[in-house]
């Protein structure tokens, strides 16, 4: 038999984590010294580390809303489940890294370290992606770990909110190496969409509320 986790002392752990991430983002962005002298210009100049900012921070936002999901659904937590979820956590804690690259590559007119350093960022931003989809899968196909009364139905939600990203991130790869700051642009659409577009259930557009 699997040794059980608390699923509710993995998801207060994975919730600091992602706080602390999301925190370490913005203490990149800063104005050079010598910028004070045009303060305006200088804010306006940061725009790379705006964009890199606001692309990781909904990033991150996305993944907490669907791994706050994911959670709340568990009764308790599997070795398997646990072991992804460190790997999930340790991705996202890398993230201001190569967020910090490619903001720093995008202020440089040289096209080779911005594709790569995009291309680092779309790769950090994959695996994460890939990562939260195993973990959906997995408990999906193990209902053992899942709180009763969980349907399919839900579970399906699951899996539709977090599957077409890998697919999506590999794509923008690829455009990354053709168009390294339209990547970085679609990249935030992503980000964007998993936070603003809400996931709900089929049908329920249909529904109404009775008059009675």
């Amino acid at each position: 038999m699997q040794d059980r986790f608390s699923s509710s002392r993995l998801e207060a752990f994975s919730d600091g984590v992602f706080a602390i991430a999301a925190t370490l983002l913005v203490l990149e962005i800063s104005v050079p010294e010598n910028g004070f002298d045009d303060l305006w210009q200088a804010i306006r100049d940061e725009w790379p580390s705006y964009l890199a900012y606001t692309t990781s921070f909904f990033t991150i936002a996305g993944l907490w809303a669907a791994h706050h999901g994911l959670f709340r659904r568990l009764e308790t937590a599997d070795g398997t489940i646990m072991r992804l979820n460190l790997l999930l956590l340790w991705a996202v804690a890398f993230l201001p890294f190569p967020t910090m690259l490619t903001a720093e590559a995008l202020r440089r007119e040289d096209d080779a370290p911005e594709r790569t350093a995009v291309l680092f960022y779309g790769a950090t931003l994959l695996l994460i992606s890939v990562v939260i989809t195993v973990m959906t899968v997995y408990v999906a196909r193990h209902r053992e770990v899942l709180r009763d009364g969980v349907t399919m139905d839900e579970l399906q939600r699951l899996n539709r909110r977090t599957r077409p990203a890998p697919a999506f991130y590999a794509a923008i790869l690829i455009l990354a190496l053709l168009a390294p700051r339209a990547a970085v642009w679609m990249f935030l659409v992503v980000a964007l969409t998993s936070v603003l577009i809400p996931d709900r259930p089929r049908g329920e557009h249909r529904r109404q509320t009775p008059r009675e």
